[in-house]
């Protein structure tokens, strides 16, 4: 234990910088003269671009994000349909969940898109009027989650 040591070249020591003209880092340390680089507590901001007009200010600002959407999963009916192939008569989020189709905090919306010829026990967050027709043609019901 008395001699251990690292291995060679893998620990090194700081470059002595400002110690004289002989050291190759003397008088300016390696900043160049004056400015705000060269003084000390400098740090460049965020986007800084040496004083040209930066990207974020020269391009314009775009759109709109309205902060009360509510993102849903988009599952089609051609999907409950795969499903029912497989013997599956209740449709709800933790069927779709185990499936793969949907993260467990996903909200769920039913939409249109396919064929379903399955009568279904359907559970979703929403639906969409096609897909609610679809299913409700076949005589299946529609339950709509409230969260």
């Amino acid at each position: 234990m008395s001699n251990l040591k690292p291995a060679k070249k893998s620990v090194r020591t700081d470059k002595r910088r400002g110690r004289g003209q002989g050291s190759t880092d003397g008088g300016t340390s390696g900043r160049g003269h004056k400015g705000a680089q060269s003084r000390s507590g400098y740090s460049r901001k965020r986007g800084f671009e040496g004083g040209q007009m930066p990207m974020q200010r020269r391009l314009p600002k775009f759109g709109f994000t309205n902060f009360n959407r509510i993102e849903y999963k988009a599952i089609n009916i051609e999907v409950l349909q795969k499903l029912a192939d497989n013997g599956v008569k209740i449709i709800n989020p933790q069927v779709l969940i185990e499936a793969g189709y949907v993260s467990k905090n996903s909200l769920i919306k039913i939409l249109g898109k396919g064929k379903l010829s399955a009568k279904l026990d359907v559970t979703a967050h929403a639906f969409s009027k096609s897909a609610e027709a679809a299913i409700q043609e076949l005589k299946g019901t529609i339950v709509k989650l409230v969260d």
